[in-house]
């Protein structure tokens, strides 16, 4: 079998790459080879050269780690469409549900409509009104992911702050989710095909004092700052069963929701009284040797190299898309379907 690896070319090859990128394709490839199988490096860049390569390298699979282009998430589910143009397997969710879980208004309001649990929300657009959703609030950009735009300033407790806030952030984007922040334990659900992970914690014991406990820029990519030593992961989570069995049980439902495929993570919040709240379905997370995926396959039981398989396995055993269907099924997560069938001929 031969396996192509896609990955984000501009930011892994660039002038200053970034070599956690590299790391992980390595990972991927020695895991491939491991299972006995061929893999073929396809950079992923803006010129477009790479979707020529796909196309006549008639891949028996695409191993799929590209989670933008040249760093810019809005591009992700473009580069899954073109796999999907051309008829090929690959790893991971389809396009339609990245793009929804990119936009973290849209998202959200999917996962209300199913009934699950998500703090008060609102979004605020350039040169509109800004609305309040309690204190205190916490602001993030609402079409990034890789915790773009969070930091400590991101969490506010006043009208007035709130305001400067968005103000600010709407220098660099247009759109702000601004959502009621929970005070509480921050816990990750891992997702492997049909098979829900140990719950892994963010554990901010060591936040220094007066910093909110929030996964930041800072705390995920600054390796030895003072946010990254703070939130340190550990798994498993210390729970009661019946709330671990809970967590597990929302993730899941989230996940349909989504109609993620392949492998996913679901982050939540947990507050003072027990009760959980989705913060983020994550349809694309970290692959890397050392993230939180891996951990909680490993927790499981999985080492790396059978993490790798077991995701190749769940992209082989999945039918190839029509056009039509993705189309059909775009319409259903939107919830245009229901609007079209009341609409009169």
């Amino acid at each position: 079998m031969k396996i192509g690896v896609l990955f984000d070319g501009m930011s892994a090859l660039g002038k200053n790459p970034d070599v956690l990128i590299l790391e992980s394709v390595e990972a991927v490839e020695n895991a491939i080879e491991d299972w006995g199988h061929a893999h073929v490096r396809i950079p992923v860049n803006p010129d477009g050269r790479w979707v020529e390569r796909v196309r006549r390298a008639r891949f028996d699979l695409v191993f799929n780690l590209c989670e933008g282009i040249d760093g810019v998430a809005a591009f992700e589910p473009r580069v899954i469409s073109v796999l999907e143009l051309f008829g090929v397997p690959y790893s991971g969710s389809s396009s339609t549900a990245t793009s929804l879980c990119l936009r973290k208004d849209v998202v959200n309001a999917v996962l209300d409509r199913a009934g699950l649990p998500v703090p008060r929300w609102t979004l605020a657009r350039k040169g509109d009104d800004i609305s309040s959703v309690g204190f205190p609030a916490i602001c993030k950009p609402a079409a990034e992911d890789a915790s773009i735009g969070i930091e400590q300033r991101s969490v506010v407790r006043s009208g007035r702050a709130l305001v400067a806030r968005v103000e600010a952030m709407q220098e660099r984007w247009d759109e702000i989710l601004i959502q009621r922040y929970v005070v509480g334990r921050e816990v990750n659900v891992g997702i492997v095909g049909d098979t829900v992970m140990p719950v892994a914690e963010i554990n901010f014991a060591q936040m220094p004092r007066g910093m909110w406990k929030i996964v930041s820029y800072q705390s995920k990519w600054i390796t030895g700052s003072e946010e990254d030593l703070g939130a340190k992961p550990s798994c498993p989570a210390d729970l009661p069963l019946t709330l671990t069995r809970e967590l597990q049980g929302i993730a899941l439902a989230a996940w349909r929701a989504v109609e993620g495929k392949g492998y996913g993570r679901v982050d939540f919040r947990i507050d003072s009284s027990g009760r959980p709240w989705l913060l983020e379905v994550n349809p694309n997370p970290d692959l890397s040797p050392g993230a939180g995926l891996a951990r909680m396959a490993g927790v499981a039981g999985m080492d790396y190299n059978a993490l790798i398989r077991r995701i190749c396995e769940a992209a082989l055993a999945q039918p190839v898309e029509a056009t039509a269907q993705l189309w059909i099924r775009s319409l259903h997560l939107s919830g245009m379907e229901r609007l079209l069938a009341a609409a009169p001929l």
